[in-house]
């Protein structure tokens, strides 16, 4: 056997160290696959509350990159493992999410807003807040959008928009057109069906709740059941109206701004009949009920009144037309400012009112006998944050009125317009000889069965009242 042997010039080279070689490919292994990340390092933090400084418990913190969760504790702090360019994200239900690059930071301190979006889900209950969907009681939240309305009685626009609560008004006279509700029906042992209203925890009064101002309403429950209303025991017998104003929250200056101006028109008006149909049907009844009595109005009295002849001698007065107008215009306005830092935040509300009633003013007079009100509201919500765990809160209220309206009360008034003859005599006679320089007005009247028939306009314009009023809640 023959062997042959060949020879070839070739450059030898050194070779790495085997173990370089397999470090080498076990970091390019292991960062493909996601196993190497870059270096982390222990991040903790505090989450408080923007309203009040408390800290928040259950925040989940989310590291985005690797999708580690934590949880805040019941003192609002928290760890967790994160790198220098990761995010994270921080959610709560009814909180804004707040997002934070950690960077070269080891503490990061953060502080949750509202989430406005989802106040609407939030119903106030007898002993804090629930999520709407988690509530079982019976329990209606109204939109504070759907109060917003040209009217300067709140609880007027109560009506139609809670179910199972049954609201009427009984007089449309500025100043005393409350609206009327139940919310559970007739109590058994009386007709005594006024719910309790609950303003900022504190009991108030139904004028109270009238005169609030839309715009300071953060939030607005009808308490109905059992269930509900327990906390109240027998005083909530007739269900519970709560009322939440608004306070501020930690931020810039927010400042809103209202002005209404709405016409006030009666709803409906008795139509009443002339002064010819009037004879006429008078004497019709007269006759009709004892032919020998024969008509009350002569047919001369009546053809004159047809004519138009002299309205001193043959009047023909709609009394409604002369002393009440068809419409008026009325005035709402409000302004508040709401903000705050750490130490503390502030919520200040200010609102005037000018309502008029429908009376028209006799020029002959030197003074206003129509309703005219100018009523003024303030509030200033201010909450103290005093020390972690101890806040100071503080809410004033007033309102303050100035009233003017006629002497005699506008439903004496408006009785004796609708039980006035047309005919009989006019509103106010003109001045003839002999009185060509009385000061006073004469007002028309006359005697029937020995008396003297009330005059309508004459009880409208026979003076007026002024009051002031004032009411400070702190």
């Amino acid at each position: 056997m023959r062997v042959r042997l060949i020879f070839e010039k070739s450059t030898i080279r050194r070779l790495p160290n085997p173990s370089v070689v397999a470090s080498v490919f076990l970091f390019l292994f292991l960062f493909c696959t996601g196993v190497v990340q870059a270096q982390q390092k222990s991040v903790s933090g505090l989450v408080k509350d923007a309203v009040d400084g408390s800290e928040l418990m259950g925040v989940t913190v989310l590291v985005k990159s690797s999708g580690t969760r934590v949880a805040t504790d019941i003192n609002g702090e928290f760890t967790v493992r994160a790198a220098v360019g990761d995010t994270l994200i921080f959610s709560y239900i009814g909180k804004r999410d707040v997002v934070e690059v950690v960077g070269q930071r080891n503490v990061i301190d953060v502080t949750m807003y509202d989430d406005e979006a989802m106040l609407d889900e939030v119903t106030v209950v007898a002993f804090g807040t629930q999520k709407k969907a988690s509530v079982v009681a019976s329990i209606e939240t109204v939109k504070v959008s759907d109060l917003k309305i040209p009217a300067s009685n709140l609880t007027s626009a109560l009506a139609g928009r809670i179910p199972g609560l049954i609201s009427y008004q009984t007089s449309g006279e500025p100043g005393k057109d409350n609206a009327e509700f139940f919310i559970r029906g007739v109590t058994t042992f009386g007709y005594k069906t006024d719910p309790l209203i609950l303003i900022d925890g504190f009991e108030m009064s139904t004028d109270d709740l009238a005169r609030m101002q839309p715009d300071d309403i953060e939030s607005f429950s009808v308490l109905k059941d059992a269930s509900a209303t327990v906390l109240y025991g027998s005083r909530a017998a007739n269900g519970i109206i709560l009322v939440t104003t608004k306070s501020g929250r930690e931020g810039p200056v927010k400042v809103s701004v209202r002005i209404d101006n709405h016409i006030a028109t009666p709803t409906k008006v008795p139509k009443m009949v002339g002064g010819v149909e009037y004879m006429r049907l008078y004497n019709e009844a007269r006759t009709t009920r004892d032919p020998l009595l024969g008509p009350y109005y002569n047919e001369q009295k009546i053809q004159s009144t047809a004519q138009g002849l002299d309205p001193m001698i043959y009047p023909d007065v709609d009394w409604y037309d002369q002393i009440f107008k068809n419409s008026t215009l009325n005035t709402k306005a409000n302004i508040n400012i709401s903000g705050g830092g750490q130490v503390a935040t502030y919520f200040v509300a200010g609102g005037y009112e000018h309502e008029t009633g429908l009376l028209r003013v006799d020029g002959r007079n030197n003074y206003n006998n129509n309703i005219d009100i100018n009523r003024f509201n303030i509030r200033t919500n201010v909450i103290f944050k005093l020390t972690q765990t101890t806040t100071l809160d503080t809410r004033i209220t007033g309102r303050f009125e100035r009233y003017n309206g006629p002497y005699t009360d506008t439903d004496d008034i408006f009785h004796s317009i609708m039980n006035s003859n047309p005919v009989d005599f006019p509103a106010v006679y003109e001045p003839d000889a002999a009185n060509e320089f009385t000061n006073h007005t004469l007002f028309g009247n006359t005697y029937v069965g020995g008396g003297l028939k009330s005059n309508p306009y004459a009880e409208t314009v026979r003076g007026y009242k002024d009051r002031n009023e004032s009411n400070i809640s702190a």
